[in-house]
């Protein structure tokens, strides 16, 4: 998977940090289920000095669910507001059973799956802020015979901690846990323990999609 990494005018690609390159670097190594069909995306130019990102659908029996996206934002002279030099900023959109959103819990149980998720892959972060929204479509008048439909939409944004003091920033763990959000939001199970999760799609999609 080529991982597009984007800068500010001026500045140019090849001018970005080797911290930068070594953290998308990272991105590019991450491991996601066969269910994500992931690609690399066009980055703000207007954040922070550099960016790289990521888009990823999930498909189940050839119909798209889910779909999300995870970009990595890089200021080396660093921003309070992210209490340090690199941020994380993800997205994901889950389609889910109508009657789901009425649940008084829904929108704390989706945060739920992104703490979980960060968690359970060993991610590290701080300074993290989100939304969860959800979403409600009901059809009328010459529309009426339409089912309803519901979505999930979860927004976030965390501050990537290195593993270790001093050590290289390792982002492939906050990576496969956004996959990870993206699949349990579709209602996917979760890959039981002890069994080895084969790569999801990377690249591009055929023309014919």
């Amino acid at each position: 998977m080529v991982v597009r990494q984007e800068s500010r005018p001026g500045s140019g690609a090849d001018a970005s940090p080797p911290e930068f390159q070594e953290a998308v670097a990272t991105m590019r190594d991450a491991t996601l289920r066969p269910e994500i069909f992931c690609e690399e995306m066009p980055a703000p130019q207007r954040i922070a000095p550099y960016a790289a990102a990521l888009s990823a659908d999930v498909t189940v029996d050839g119909t798209d669910v889910g779909t999300g996206r995870i970009i990595l934002l890089h200021d080396p002279a660093g921003n309070d507001a992210w209490d340090g030099t690199f941020r994380c900023v993800a997205y994901a959109r889950a389609e889910i059973e109508l009657d789901m959103i009425t649940d008084p819990l829904l929108a704390d149980v989706g945060w739920t799956w992104l703490t979980e998720a960060l968690a359970s892959h060993g991610a590290g972060y701080t300074a993290v802020s989100g939304t969860v929204t959800r979403v409600a479509t009901e059809s009328f008048g010459g529309m009426s015979d339409e089912e309803g439909a519901a979505q999930l939409e979860i927004r976030a944004s965390w501050t990537p901690l290195a593993a270790t003091p001093g050590g290289g920033l390792d982002v492939g763990p906050h990576v496969e846990a956004w996959g990870e959000l993206l699949c349990t939001a579709v209602g996917l199970p979760p890959v039981p323990d002890g069994v080895t999760v084969m790569p999801g799609r990377r690249g591009q999609r055929g023309s014919g999609r």
